[in-house]
């Protein structure tokens, strides 16, 4: 029987030193090894509830089998524009539903993807995507993260004329801007922008819609319009000490190390060489927070989380093939992060005017029948404050701003800040702007629904 491989990064004390991507690819010979592993399921929840593409995984997964690779691409691509992607930084939802959970681990099913989009690459089997007929519509794309390339490369394909506009230097939005390149090259990015752009999408960078060209002008100009601004407002912690120096938004530090690393700026503006970092927020943007700064050279390294920590195995909250509430476990975190639970932050303490610890209490949560905690209340007398030269707010997003672009094409916002559809006006929001934070291969899919209402929206009669 073949177990599922679990060293899938490169040696610790190598890949701390630098930024290139940490996952080491699985070999053809390794890849049909892990996916023969899915060849006996007879109920493929993995295609029909776990991945938001609908990716034909079992299809797939038998190609990689037998070691059809090019076949293995013609079936990923048929439901997946951009694997390379979502090989990288998805956080492999079909896997959380695959049948095989139930009496072992997972099929390796994200890692062979990559192999397969890799080998495509390399092959020569990616091309150009170029309409035979354009239909004479034109469509403004507004942003370049997963949502908006996505969006924009449906389009394209439909026969619009399509522009993408992108309020920094380089497309790729949160690709590019809030990703580790230890998690996504890139070059990657890059890759695939010059594929596009040879297929006739237009990007059109350092162009902020709503300040540089107004809705008017967007409205005027195209028949339709995507909207894909992601949800740039960062969740703050306003208590006391916020206004102490030290204190970052977790985005801020990303963004500035990865314009660092491609050149686009002469240093980092943000370092925290020899410093104790304290991250609060114990998702997947502390986790980056984290490995950046171990590769920036940070003295020590915690994330601390209000929640309490998660089960090791699936929690009966959550059963197959319901994504799992379980304990994660990142390549950041293994190489020196310490991670504590169930502390609140009620205060920042400075020292001339600069941070120098988090006051913190213990908090205590109850749970449902199911074991998810479902509410907690601070415990009197557990206060302790945790020493921190530099802290990274990392909470999470909390929508999209009216003012700008938003006011300006006359578009509302749900009490949860995130953008009221409004197609009878020619304009689509798609992704988190209009669905609130989540995950990249989500708003990839809210894209692919949203283009075929446009698609149904400018058919012939």
């Amino acid at each position: 029987m073949t177990d599922r491989i679990h060293d899938i990064y490169r040696p610790r004390g190598e890949r701390i030193g630098d930024f290139r991507e940490v996952e080491r690819r699985l070999s053809e010979t390794e890849a049909a090894a892990q996916a023969s592993r899915c060849l006996d399921c007879g109920i493929p929840f993995c295609h029909g509830s776990g991945c938001p593409l609908g990716n034909i995984i079992p299809e797939i997964n038998a190609s990689v089998a037998e070691g059809r690779l090019r076949r293995a691409f013609e079936r990923l691509s048929s439901t997946s524009l951009f694997p390379e992607f979502t090989s990288r930084i998805c956080p492999a939802l079909c896997e959380g539903s695959c049948t095989r959970n139930l009496n072992d681990e997972s099929v390796m099913i994200r890692q062979c993807e990559k192999l397969i989009i890799e080998t495509a690459f390399e092959n020569g089997w990616v091309k150009p995507f170029i309409p035979q007929r354009r239909n004479g519509l034109s469509a403004a794309v507004i942003g370049s993260g997963p949502a908006g390339l996505y969006s924009a490369e449906l389009l394209n394909r439909m026969g619009f004329s399509v522009t993408v506009y992108e309020a920094r230097k380089r497309p790729g939005g949160l690709l590019r801007y809030g990703i580790p390149d230890f998690k996504l090259d890139k070059r990657i990015i890059d890759r695939r922008i010059a594929l596009m752009e040879a297929e006739g999408i237009r990007f059109v960078t350092e162009t902020c819609a709503g300040r540089d060209i107004s809705g008017e002008y967007i409205a005027r100009k195209f028949d339709c319009t995507v909207l894909a601004a992601g949800t740039p407002s960062a969740r703050d912690l306003p208590i006391p000490g916020r206004s102490l120096d030290g204190i970052y938004f977790a985005l801020d530090f990303l963004r500035g190390q990865n314009m660092f690393n491609s050149g686009e700026i002469g240093s980092a503006p943000i370092s925290v060489k020899g410093k104790n970092v304290l991250v609060i927020g114990g998702g997947d943007t502390g986790s980056d927070c984290a490995g950046t700064s171990v590769r920036q050279g940070a003295a020590s390294v915690t994330q601390i989380e209000i929640m309490p920590r998660p089960p090791e195995s699936r929690s009966e909250s959550t059963p197959w093939p319901m994504w799992p509430y379980m304990l994660r476990t990142s390549s950041s975190h293994m190489e020196g992060c310490n991670r504590m639970w169930n502390l609140s932050s009620k205060r920042f303490i400075g020292e001339n005017g600069r941070v120098c610890g988090v006051e913190t209490v213990r908090t205590e949560w109850s749970f449902d029948e199911f074991g998810k905690p479902v509410n907690f209340r601070e415990v009197p007398g557990t206060e302790q404050i945790l020493k921190a030269d530099a802290v990274l707010l990392a909470m999470g997003f909390t929508g999209i701003r009216r003012e700008g672009i938003v006011e300006q094409l006359g578009l509302e916002l749900s009490p949860r800040n995130t953008v009221v559809q409004a197609p009878s006006k020619r304009i689509f929001a798609v992704g988190d702007c209009t669905s609130g934070p989540s995950l990249a291969v989500r708003a990839m899919a809210d894209a692919k629904v949203k283009c075929a209402c446009i698609a149904d929206m400018f058919a012939p009669a």
